[in-house]
């Protein structure tokens, strides 16, 4: 084995290792907004003014570094090369990442770290729905039954989902795998876009201290 054998899968190990943590990250974003009331609970029982504002500080922060976590990682993966190499979930990841990004938007710029809001609903219900398209493209696409079980349990079923939704099986998942980026990379620009048009607008909404 060369060494660019070597580097080949050192590199498709890690980068398939960084997704399904992905898909864990935004389990974790979804609980930590699913928790804010058992978070305030707690925040109750501190004594101190400043632990609490740093509790505060934390199980926010905590949750939107996670969602940025995942969508830098969905990024990363989301481009014709990669999606050749590694086991991902097609259309499944690419959309999940997507609603994860808006939700990230709302959070940072559309008030929807304030529990009660509107956005911190639209939020939480967009995390809700990326963690259940991510789930059954794990489990029912990425992680189908593999091809031992199939050599002694024929099933078109387990065999479709492999052969159609896998980005790396060839040709029927390389051909859903391009037809995604070109649907999901405009739209993440799209996304991106808003971000940066929402942060310019808070940033001229935010009085001087002068």
């Amino acid at each position: 084995m060369n060494q660019h054998a070597i580097a080949k899968g050192l590199e498709v190990w890690l980068l398939q290792n960084l997704l399904n943590g992905s898909i864990l990250m935004g389990m974790l974003a979804s609980g930590l907004l699913l928790a804010q009331g058992y978070f305030r609970e707690l925040n109750r029982h501190l004594n101190l003014r400043v632990s609490r504002e740093l509790w505060n500080l934390f199980t926010i922060v905590l949750a939107d570094l996670l969602l940025v976590g995942m969508l830098l990682i969905g990024y990363a993966v989301l481009n014709p090369d990669i999606m050749a190499d590694i086991k991902m979930a097609v259309p499944f990841y690419p959309v999940a990442t997507l609603l994860f990004a808006a939700a990230l938007v709302l959070r940072l710029f559309k008030g929807g770290h304030e529990v009660g809001t509107a956005a911190f609903r639209q939020a939480l219900n967009l995390t809700l729905a990326a963690n259940l398209i991510n789930m059954l493209g794990f489990t029912f696409v990425a992680e189908a039954a593999s091809d031992e079980y199939l050599a002694h349990h024929a099933s078109p079923f387990w065999t479709y989902l492999k052969t159609h939704f896998r980005s790396n099986a060839d040709p029927r998942g390389l051909e859903v795998a391009q037809i995604t980026f070109l649907v999901c990379f405009p739209v993440l620009i799209l996304l991106s876009a808003w971000a940066v048009q929402s942060a310019l607008a808070k940033l001229k909404a935010t009085p001087s201290k002068e």
